[in-house]
């Protein structure tokens, strides 16, 4: 077999960016704090005079957004839905062809299918379509159909209410261990393991609690659901197709169990790859002195300790967050929302040329999976460009700007939830902690971007 010593990055093998200029860094913190303030004055400002805040109204979790009637037609079409099921099944089929009948090397396409079409462009992918994952779901379309010949009714047993986004937090942490840390993550049997055990469970799970089951417990559809509050697709209560603004579909979100839960996992993985590829971590991990054994229970650490940190950080930020009715302890998943946009400047910052190296790599692959000088899609000769490597400044500076506009949404957002909760002599002051929680993860990432 084919397979490079060690833990290939994200499973994949790939090239550690350039790092970053201090410059950067710290013109990245300095304008993040003063834009962050810039947005705390304005909206506590508007908000003291009555007027609405941003593109929809803080006071309103419901905000209507442009209705599109004819694609909404379109796009809820029994017909549509069903291209999109089929298009899930075909690539669903390919999958188990290259798992099962490819060859267990890293040109194997499965890997670079899941690790980085999957997982990292999911992100993308979401931010323009919406919730991609729920439309193409192979576990969707099978729970559908092992549904439809049970008849109709409703399913077996009903998921507990406080289980909430729990399982699915837990799922996503599963699936960054197999990326990260497990050392065997670029070998053919641990990811097609890991694969049909999420397979297996979410279509039992599916049919024994139905589609809200796979809405709260299914890793990749709650982290593309979460994206797609960034896009600009929305529905209404009644479920129509409407066009709102980003931050205004953010605001429709509303607390849940394990929410919190899901983005510390999110946010943290990140940090602990963004960290695991600095000389500090690289020095430690890579002692002479330390057992391989020892540097792997470390790493399993690390990464359950990078998610606590974040949830302990951004707990105690919001919890100091002056309030009026609400209770502190409920304030950490008001909140909560505020992070998504911070996550997706942090994959676009941490993933780009990973993305977009490795996809290319990836497209070439999926042509010839078998190894043998086919070529199913006219893409096995693809020439993979190596475009942000050569251009290292631009490459820099899109990180930057990925993590500081990230911030601002996501310090806006933040403001406009806390106006909701905040009583009237404590918009200002309240929102200070909730400030400096913002800032310390841009300035914390973007030195984590610095040091890798």
């Amino acid at each position: 077999m084919n397979h490079s010593s060690g833990i290939l990055t994200h499973g994949v093998g790939g090239r550690q960016d350039l790092p970053l200029p201090l410059e950067y860094v710290i013109a990245g913190a300095v304008l993040a704090l003063l834009v962050s303030f810039g947005l705390l004055v304005l909206t506590t400002k508007r908000a003291a005079e009555g007027q609405v805040v941003g593109p929809e109204s803080p006071q309103s979790r419901n905000p209507r957004g442009w209705p599109l009637p004819r694609l909404g037609r379109v796009v809820d079409s029994p017909a549509w839905i069903a291209l999109w099921r089929v298009v899930g099944l075909l690539i669903f089929a390919y999958f188990v062809l290259v798992a099962f009948a490819g060859s267990d090397n890293a040109n194997n396409p499965i890997f670079g299918m899941t690790y980085v079409w999957l997982w990292v462009g999911l992100v993308p992918f979401s931010l323009l379509f919406g919730r991609v994952w729920r439309a193409i779901s192979p576990a969707r379309t099978i729970v559908a159909g092992l549904t439809w010949l049970r008849g109709a009714g409703d399913p077996p047993l009903r998921l507990p209410e406080r289980l909430g986004y729990w399982p699915a937090a837990f799922a996503l942490l599963a699936f960054a261990w197999l990326e990260l840390v497990y050392p065997e993550n670029n070998y053919l049997g641990p990811v097609r393991l890991w694969l049909a055990l999420y397979l297996a469970v979410m279509i039992l799970g599916g049919v024994l609690f139905g589609e809200e089951f796979l809405e709260r417990c299914d890793p990749f559809e709650v982290y593309s659901s979460l994206t797609a509050r960034l896009s600009v697709w929305g529905r209404t209560q009644a479920g129509n197709l409407v066009l709102r603004t980003p931050l205004g579909n953010l605001d429709t979100l509303r607390p849940t169990p394990g929410l919190v839960a899901v983005v510390s996992v999110l946010f943290g993985t990140i940090v602990y790859d963004s960290y695991r590829e600095s000389p500090t971590w690289l020095q430690f991990v890579q002692n002479p002195e330390m057992s391989a054994g020892t540097a792997y229970l470390i790493s399993n650490i690390a990464l359950v300790a990078f998610p606590l940190l974040v949830a302990g950080f951004y707990c105690a930020g919001t919890m100091l967050t002056g309030v009026g009715d609400v209770p502190r302890r409920a304030l950490p998943g008001e909140l909560a929302p505020s992070l998504v946009p911070i996550i997706v400047g942090y994959v676009v910052a941490h993933y780009l040329s990973y993305f977009w190296e490795s996809g290319l790599a990836t497209l070439r692959n999926a042509s010839d999976p078998f190894g043998n000088g086919s070529d199913w899609f006219g893409t096995a000769d693809l020439p993979v460009s190596y475009f942000f490597a050569f251009h290292a400044t631009l490459l820099a500076v899109i990180k930057v700007a990925a993590v500081i506009t990230g911030h601002v949404l996501g310090v806006w957002s933040a403001h406009i939830r806390a106006l909701q909760v905040l009583p009237k002599q404590h918009l200002v002051t309240g929102q200070i902690p909730l400030l400096l929680t913002m800032v310390g993860f841009t300035v914390g990432g973007l030195y984590l971007l610095f040091a890798a």
